[in-house]
């Protein structure tokens, strides 16, 4: 597989490893930040050539249409997309809010990142796909095991966003797939990652890994290694499904 790949969330601790997996693959990456600045660090440490960095937030519709518009204007469109992107929200002291205490703020706040940005990148991708014919198109989103468990470490708020991405790649998946593209997602588990590390501190991974069957914290590479696969050929008749990357955390 080949193309250039829109990876948001490109400076976060998964993100920034899916797109070196993906550019070890061959693919050339458009990292996407809110930081234009944090975004070129990791294009141009990336293996290869023809990276680019852009700052964006897949929460505003209009900065998202601009994104894919630019790619096509300046000969280098998307052919797929990551959707790395993600927000956690914690109470003020760290803990986990209750429900009864989530402002329609941070619930508004939550939704717009985690899944109206998802949303509006897969529809500005199936709208560029109606432009120009797309090879081999492929749509990765993130979901969570927080949404298929409920999880206890992260707020109702995420856990419905998360939830929503589910359904939407469903429903996308079965609208792209005339134009032969491709619509899935990866739900990581517990992973070492900057928004784990928001409520688990190094000192408790133990305690916690007792309680994942493989016996350990997941790590960026294992989630970028199952978007990899969903973006390379072996998964081309893979389409409205979610790998679960947990360790057995939870089992379909």
């Amino acid at each position: 597989m080949t193309g250039i790949v829109l990876v948001t969330g490109s400076a976060g601790g998964i993100g920034e490893i899916v797109c070196r997996r993906l550019s070890q693959d061959g693919f050339r990456i458009l990292a996407a930040d809110l930081s234009q600045e944090a975004a070129a660090r990791i294009a141009n440490d990336l293996p290869g050539a023809g990276h680019r960095a852009i700052s964006l937030n897949v929460a505003d519709e209009g900065a998202v249409i601009a994104a894919f518009r630019e790619a096509e204007s300046l000969g280098a469109p998307i052919d797929h997309v990551v959707a790395a992107a993600g927000i956690l929200l914690f109470a003020a002291n760290g803990d986990r809010p209750p429900l009864a205490e989530i402002s329609l703020a941070d619930w508004n706040l939550t939704q717009s990142v985690n899944s109206t940005g998802t949303f509006l990148l897969l529809r500005e991708y199936l709208r560029g796909a109606s432009r120009r014919p797309i090879e081999n198109g492929r749509f990765v989103g993130f979901s969570s095991v927080a949404a298929q468990l409920g999880g206890y470490r992260s707020s109702s708020a995420y856990i419905a966003s998360k939830g929503a991405v589910m359904a939407l790649i469903k429903a996308g998946a079965r609208e792209a797939a005339p134009l032969g593209i491709t619509v899935n997602a990866v739900a990581p588990g517990l992973i070492d990652a900057p928004m784990l590390r928001q409520s688990l501190p190094r000192d408790n991974d133990a305690s916690v890994a007792v309680n994942i069957p493989l016996n350990r914290i997941g790590t960026p590479q294992d989630v970028a290694g199952a978007v990899s696969f969903l973006l390379g050929p072996d998964a081309s008749y893979i389409t409205g499904s979610v790998i679960d990357v947990n360790g057995g955390y939870r089992m379909q």
